[in-house]
């Protein structure tokens, strides 16, 4: 059992806030801010008393009587850090959060009131946690590309290395590139009968794994012959560096790079562009400008390029999200840092969509922002998952007075 002190000078949510708390809180301590950021946490049990009354007319509705939310897609606020909860509410005033029904519910509310409301809130029981079972873990991505690309080797060559003219490496491909390619197959926009039968028997998780796989693998050239003069072949190679980059090296994740493949194979992926078995308008006209020797000399000059590494990432496992996650929202979710929010036994769906937020610019925080660019859709579905079925604990601040 801990208990925290509090020193008589500064009233931390007294009485009515945190005497029922106290003896399963998380003790931390904070310095007055020069502004007035933190003056949620100097609430006094009268503060409290008007906050639940204004909560109960301006919130409850949505929110649930007791800040629990029974509603999809409703965030629960109760035992939400305090100065946390009065920061939203202050920016869902000041407009600087989307157009949402919080902004009527907040519209006529005085600072006052903001500061009232939120210490509320904060004198909470936590919400329960999610009873939901947790999901299998999900296979690592890494394994399970290199499981469905056993089926890719007797063509592509193992890792992606082609020992067979005509069929392209996999290798030093960016991911969104391979992905967009392999859905062109699956769909019919690309024509090739043997490769859209292997695509559509992929979902869209098995082509993102085999992505990846490939995109991890050492660079290497095609372990082909190119029957073009590599030599005679810059002068024309140059002309495509605009889109491919210099030496076949591209930075366009939606463009290939060119170094390395396979000869004959872009020999023949160019003259698709021609004859209309490939649809690119920015290719067809680049593509019929080549005549026959041209066009071998420049696959040869791009076949001796030495292929770079892929700038990609391998995924992080669910642990190590939750672990890059606490640092700032605390040990499973349980903020002590007063303007975090607390996120265990959060609603799963709220988790989700403020994640989607941050990552498309609706909501804006440059580290939440930085950090949830690199989250895929599982990513997202299993954090909100981990995080609702975590334990709430509410938080007891002392305030340290400044020296």
């Amino acid at each position: 059992m801990i208990r925290a002190v509090i020193p008589r000078r500064a009233f931390v949510l007294a009485a009515a806030m945190f005497i029922t708390l106290a003896a399963s809180a998380q003790p931390a301590t904070v310095r007055p801010s020069a502004s007035d950021d933190l003056s949620s946490l100097q609430a006094t049990a009268q503060d409290v008393s008007e906050g639940k009354r204004l909560a109960q007319d301006a919130c409850a509705r949505c929110h649930g009587p007791n800040g629990v939310s029974a509603t999809a897609g409703i965030p629960h606020v109760a035992g939400q850090r305090a100065p946390y909860t009065h920061l939203q509410l202050r920016a869902y005033k000041e407009g600087r959060r989307p157009q949402s029904p919080m902004t009527g519910a907040v519209k006529f509310l005085s600072e006052e009131a903001l500061v009232k409301v939120s210490a509320y809130y904060a004198s909470l029981d936590p919400p329960p946690r999610a009873q939901a079972k947790a999901p299998p873990p999900r296979p690592d991505p890494l394994q399970a590309g290199k499981a469905a690309a056993e089926g890719c080797s007797g063509c592509h060559g193992d890792n992606g290395v082609s020992a067979t003219p005509g069929t392209p490496s996999l290798v030093a491909l960016d991911p969104r590139y391979f992905i967009a390619a392999m859905q062109g197959y699956k769909t019919g926009k690309r024509k090739n009968d043997v490769m859209k039968s292997f695509a559509e028997g992929l979902s869209d998780a098995d082509i993102g794994n085999l992505a990846l796989y490939y995109a991890v693998q050492k660079p290497a050239k095609a372990q082909t012959k190119a029957a073009g003069n590599a030599e005679a072949g810059k002068a024309p190679a140059a002309t495509c560096a605009g889109c491919h980059g210099d030496g076949g090296h591209s930075s366009n994740p939606a463009t290939p790079s060119l170094a390395g493949q396979d000869a004959e194979y872009l020999v023949d992926a160019t003259r698709s562009y021609v004859n209309g078995a490939r649809k690119d308008d920015s290719m067809k006209a680049p593509a019929a400008a080549l005549d026959d020797k041209t066009l071998r000399d420049a696959a040869a000059y791009f076949a001796a390029q030495a292929p770079k590494p892929v700038s990609v990432r391998k995924p992080l496992a669910l642990a190590e999200w939750v672990e890059r996650c606490n640092r700032c929202h605390g040990a499973n979710g349980n903020s002590t840092d007063p303007v975090i929010p607390a996120i265990a036994a959060q609603r799963a769906d709220w988790i989700e969509r403020v994640l989607h937020d941050y990552r498309t610019g609706a909501r804006k925080s440059n580290a939440m922002s930085a950090m949830s660019a690199s989250l895929s859709e599982n990513d997202v579905k299993d954090l909100a998952a981990y995080y609702a079925r975590q334990s709430a604990r509410p938080v007891t601040y002392v305030i340290i007075p400044s020296k």
